[in-house]
């Protein structure tokens, strides 16, 4: 089989299902990114790169549609190029919204489309309003409302499409569910699994000594994942829990919301506002693999926060890792947490009623094995990566042989 991988950053989502697929000899497997920093054994990388920006003349409504016809146009040939050298896909698995597939099917008609839908965009009732639903506009509606032209054009030439949470399939306009599966990336839960004896120490940051351990890990340290929230909750615990170390993993930047002017960020904000205690607040910055899963596995008690929006991996590697999580209670966490069972959910707006979660939690430390147990056994039930990769390779194998392969059901 001929696979053709598309995402602007190599390898993301299909990490372990294009390692997979390239080490079957019978297989050839291309992977076209704007980057691949580390190669996979058997995988063929290429690059592409728009010839410009989308112009600041352009309408604001449409200068997001024309960065994804420009992204579009630098797969397009590249696909071209490929096809000269008689590389003819049998299936391109593409993530959907940056405009990497728009023409794909221009320039392979007979390979199948299999495409990953990771957000289509609402004004109201989602990600857009929830931190300010006086913030939206009319003219924002329309300008957010327009981001989903690409989306919309890929969900119609798809052949099958692949959302990870029921939540993200439920923003998708319902004319088109009948043909996307809700499966999951999968945690590699052999990896990030329990391990009481995980030395507190990150690099030449020693936290052994320290009494109580509140982490929170993060791409990037900004409103849609609370991290303001999480910081005024932080700061009102170590006020009087002298104990308490917070250590945050992570960019000090904004990868999803408004941007921030250029010098400025919320880590710095939040210092500046908070002036929580410094040798009890730890930033550590972005960690590898091998370190980051030591600090879930020895956090005492972890916060994970987020607007109606994309998942983060992490929320599912804290449970793996039989982490003791106190979640926002937004409706994709919901869809994994089960309050007093498998973990804790908290208001998203209210960092009181956050620290009263957080608190509760850590004084009852020792009394919460069966919340460990339970959060473990969520994690290996639902997210594993040995049991969501079969799906997706036979996901993959249905799509390219043209068969309609039936609906994954969201878990419960």
């Amino acid at each position: 089989m001929k696979i053709l991988f598309l995402h602007n950053n190599f390898p993301a989502q299909y990490r372990h299902v294009a390692r997979h697929l390239a080490a079957d000899k019978e297989n050839q497997v291309v992977f076209a990114s704007h980057r691949a920093p580390a190669g996979i054994p058997g995988v063929k990388n290429i690059l592409y790169k728009p010839h410009r920006d989308a112009k600041a003349e352009t309408h604001h409504y449409l200068r997001t549609v024309e960065s994804a016809v420009l992204n579009g146009q630098a797969v397009f040939r590249t696909c071209l190029d490929l096809k000269q050298k008689g590389f003819v896909p049998d299936i391109i698995c593409a993530h959907s919204g940056w405009g990497n597939s728009l023409y794909v099917k221009e320039v392979f008609p007979k390979a199948r489309l299999l495409s990953y839908f990771e957000w289509y965009y609402h004004a109201r009732g989602s990600d857009a309003d929830f931190l300010d639903p006086d913030s939206i506009g009319h003219d924002d509606t329309a300008r957010i409302h327009s981001k989903n032209i690409p989306l919309l054009m890929d969900l119609a030439t798809s052949d099958w499409g692949q959302v990870p949470t029921g939540f993200q399939l439920s923003q998708i306009p319902a004319i088109f569910h009948s043909k996307l599966s809700v499966l999951h990336d999968g945690v590699d839960t052999d990896f990030f699994r329990p391990n009481p004896d995980a030395p507190a120490k990150i690099g030449n940051l020693d936290l052994s000594h320290a009494g109580e351990i509140l982490t929170y890990a993060t791409r990037g340290m900004e409103p849609y994942r609370g991290f303001p929230e999480f910081m005024r909750a932080a700061a009102l615990l170590m006020k009087h829990r002298p104990n308490l170390h917070v250590l945050v993993v992570g960019e000090d930047r904004v990868a999803y919301g408004k941007r921030l002017p250029e010098g400025d960020s919320w880590g710095k904000r939040m210092v500046a506002e908070l002036k929580p205690d410094p040798e009890r607040l730890h930033f550590t910055g972005p960690l590898p693999y091998s370190e980051y899963v030591k600090v879930l596995q020895f956090s005492t008690v972890r916060a994970y926060l987020t607007v109606p929006f994309v998942l983060s991996w992490s929320l599912i590697e804290s449970l793996a890792c039989g982490g003791l999580v106190v979640g926002s209670d937004t409706a994709p966490v919901r869809e994994i947490i089960r309050h007093g069972e498998n973990g804790f959910l908290a208001p998203f707006h209210d960092p009181d009623a956050l620290a009263a979660h957080i608190e509760e939690v850590l004084d009852s430390v020792s009394e919460l094995q069966d919340i460990r147990n339970t959060a473990r056994k969520t994690a290996v039930d639902r997210y594993a990566l040995k049991k969501m990769l079969p799906r997706q390779l036979h996901l993959i194998e249905d799509v390219a042989a043209g068969r309609l392969p039936p609906r994954e059901k969201a878990a419960n």
